[in-house]
């Protein structure tokens, strides 16, 4: 049986995300998706399957091993954090400030815009100084992982200087004559997936609604009968090995080490992307090594709690060292899944089953005319990208493709919104998929179960995708970019406006 290349390719990443979705038992469906993919591969040869299995496993966790030390490092950052009570005083001075569930949901929209640098800093960042606030205010852990996705890969897509700009530069063919930085910055206004997805979380939280299982997750957190996830919640605050009371902590404690962390991951971005050998700020964060720029800002912010909270008794300095065992305990089960992820999405990937090629030569088996293009890439991106659970090895399989289909025309607008088709679908697809490594660490941000995180998602992530969609239509049949994104603000506006009306309708006849 013929399975690279051919729709079989998709069959393990179609297991894994259908038994997610049945069971809830996200880590026993990746593992049966992998092994389908293996005994695909290995035409159902149990040593051979045996062997792939392992090999792909161990080639994904070693070439995303950075992103384990990132992890790590960070759930150590966390960990003091959170139990040195500097990020429940956060929480009761933000309460003081902000006196509702609005105003708490603005601010976390608000912080998920500015930290752009990254997807991964993002989820984990946010999650970890906007929990205690959106706990106090009633807003459901499902909400806040929602509002950290949606402000994780949509902003890292439209912001020129992030890990993302990079990874679309590169993307583009090496005998391109194409500026591939440009060609980005020009497909920013013609993103309409991602311009929409944070135009949708500004207007739920204005109009003050909630839709599909998520307002169930509201209601439930607004009665007070929310059930938190244990396994992902803070564990009981550790005592002062030596018997002392400890010190107390102050909202500084967790303001300041949130800013120099910021601080040292931009500096270490634009220095890896060698500003300091000549190039300019923006060919620094476009050639930057985003992950190792983590790693390096991220362990000297755990030097600095150190230095903060060692001698001020917060900590001893045995708890401290402790702390790095109990930062990757509470990332242990972010971790597993990501591996899972990975290897799903190695297994699927060009090396092996070859899923791409099976989306890419149906994309270019049929004549299309190249209006249509923007709307028919948009949805392949979102296919490829939720069946793998990658937006970065999405839009670096189709944007040559893409590229190719518009050779000769230079950066025409319809080769312009058609690459941010690619790239807003390939979002799409990360932002609905359970075996997306956002949507993972999202969830684990938020501290909810990742399963409800994916169910409560799911319906507004499609919402702002038939949006776009229709967005992308009207774009591609008129050639006005900016026709296309206006539509998509009002389709999107209008939309929630009436669900909004028969809700209250609902309401009120039930009253």
């Amino acid at each position: 049986m013929e399975t690279i290349g051919t729709f079989w390719a998709l069959v393990p990443a179609i297991i894994a995300i259908a038994l997610g979705i049945i069971t809830k038992e996200v880590n026993l469906s990746l593992i049966i998706g992998i092994i389908a993919g293996v005994l695909l591969y290995c035409n159902f040869s149990p040593l051979d399957s045996l062997e792939t299995f392992f090999k792909v496993l161990t080639e994904n966790v070693t070439g995303n091993f950075g992103n384990l030390i990132f992890a790590v490092l960070l759930g150590m950052f966390i960990y003091l954090i959170t139990h040195s009570g500097a990020a429940q005083q956060y929480g009761i001075w933000a309460q003081r400030k902000i006196k509702s569930k609005r105003l708490a949901q603005l601010s976390t929209l608000f912080l998920g815009g500015i930290i752009f640098v990254d997807d991964y800093f993002n989820c984990l960042t946010v999650g970890t100084v906007m929990r205690p606030l959106t706990d106090r205010m009633k807003i459901s852990r499902e909400k806040l992982a929602y509002i950290i996705d949606s402000t994780a890969a949509p902003i890292c897509i439209i912001a020129p200087i992030s890990s993302w700009a990079a990874g679309v530069t590169s993307s583009l063919p090496q005998d391109s004559d194409i500026d591939g930085f440009q060609l980005f910055l020009r497909t920013i206004p013609a993103n309409f997936y991602a311009i929409l997805t944070l135009l949708m979380v500004f207007m739920l939280i204005m109009l003050k609604m909630d839709f599909g299982k998520m307002k169930k997750y509201e209601a439930s957190a607004e009665a007070g009968t929310y059930v938190y996830d244990t396994v992902t919640d803070q564990a009981p605050e550790p005592l002062m090995s030596n018997g002392r009371e400890r010190g107390k902590a102050r909202v500084l404690d967790l303001i300041i080490p949130i800013v120099f962390l910021i601080a040292s991951v931009v500096f270490f971005m634009a220095y890896t992307g060698g500003i300091f050998e000549g190039r300019s700020i923006v060919e620094a964060f476009a050639n930057c090594d985003a992950i190792l720029s983590c790693c390096m800002g991220n362990f000297l912010a755990d030097v600095l709690l150190l230095i903060m909270y060692v001698p001020r008794k917060i900590f001893s300095f045995k708890e401290y060292l402790d702390a790095l065992v109990e930062g990757f305990r509470y990332m242990a089960p972010a971790m597993l899944l990501l591996c899972l992820a990975w290897t799903i999405g190695g297994i699927t990937s060009s090396d092996y089953l070859n899923a791409g090629a099976f989306v890419a030569g149906i994309v270019e088996e049929y004549s299309i005319p190249l209006m249509l293009m923007p709307m028919v890439f948009f949805v392949t991106s979102i296919i490829l990208s939720f069946a793998t659970g990658t937006s970065w090895g999405t839009f670096m399989i189709l944007i040559p493709i893409e590229i190719a289909v518009f050779s000769g025309s230079a950066m025409s607008t319809m080769m312009v919104v058609t690459t941010a088709a690619v790239l807003g679908g390939s979002v799409c697809g990360d932002h609905l998929s359970p075996i997306s490594d956002t949507t993972i660490l999202s969830s684990t941000g938020a501290g909810c179960k990742h399963i409800n995180h994916v169910s409560t998602q799911l319906t507004y992530g499609i919402t702002v995708a038939v949006v776009s969609f229709v967005a992308y239509f009207v774009a591609g049949i008129t050639n006005m970019l900016y026709l296309g994104l206006a539509v998509g603000a009002a389709g999107l506006i209008g939309t929630l406006l009436v669900i909004k009306y028969f809700q209250n309708k609902k309401e009120k006849k039930i009253e």
